[in-house]
């Protein structure tokens, strides 16, 4: 039974050829949807079937991702193409299939996913430039205002102690599949780098700054009481 949502960019130049590449068997991957660039909404896989889309990843714990989420492909040539922008059109298609997915499955606001929060070690879409906030504020998602940028102390590569274990907890609370080890390794540094690309998108470093480490205690503050 589905109950996260992962939404990616294509990486493919048109949204066309997105489907066309979906739905061949040799491409070995799958999902639920693709909204292309003017906001046409194709269905490729019922919701009630597993799609390949999410690949190897985990989130809160759950390491099969294909079986309990629904993926939404969104037509953009992405990193590779340069980052183009979200076509207002294509992001209110989003936004409105996210509700009726709503009406049909119980999916908390903190499961509605970018690909790069579940493999941050492999993946980098829907990238830095996806309107995150634009969905909170139609009620998509769990989203806070980030952090200003500001001086101050930075976590980084090889640093550790006490200051690390704290962040990485924080991370695993909110869902990133991180051990709390107390070193900044490279798979902390990746999963900084995908919270900033969803939450803290100024800057994408995977240096964790005082505000990437602000805007991260406010986003698990905001979390509604379980």
């Amino acid at each position: 039974m589905p109950d996260s949502i992962i939404l990616h960019y294509t990486g493919i130049a048109t949204g066309e050829a997105a489907v066309e590449h979906l739905c061949k068997e040799a491409s070995q991957v799958s999902a639920h949807y693709v909204v292309d660039e003017q906001g046409e909404l194709f269905q490729l896989v019922p919701e009630m079937r597993r799609a390949w889309h999410a690949g190897i990843g985990v989130w809160a714990g759950d390491r099969d991702m294909n079986t309990v989420s629904i993926g939404i492909e969104i037509a953009n040539h992405g990193h590779i193409g340069g980052l183009p922008p979200y076509p207002l059109e294509q992001i209110e298609t989003v936004i409105a299939l996210c509700h009726d997915i709503f009406t049909r499955w119980k999916i908390a606001p903190a499961r509605v996913l970018a690909h790069s929060d579940l493999a941050p070690d492999r993946k980098i879409d829907p990238g830095e430039h996806f309107p995150w906030g634009h969905l909170a504020k139609a009620g998509v998602g769990h989203y806070v205002a980030p952090c200003a940028l500001e001086d101050g102390a930075r976590l980084k590569r090889d640093s550790n102690g006490r200051d690390v274990e704290a962040l990485q907890a924080m991370l695993a609370s909110y869902g990133y599949g991180l051990d709390i080890t107390g070193v900044y390794d490279a798979k902390t540094e990746s999963t900084i780098t995908a919270f900033q690309r969803h939450f803290r998108p100024a800057r994408v470093d995977g240096i964790a700054d005082p505000s990437t480490i602000a805007t991260l205690r406010k986003l698990i503050d905001a979390l509604p009481a379980s």
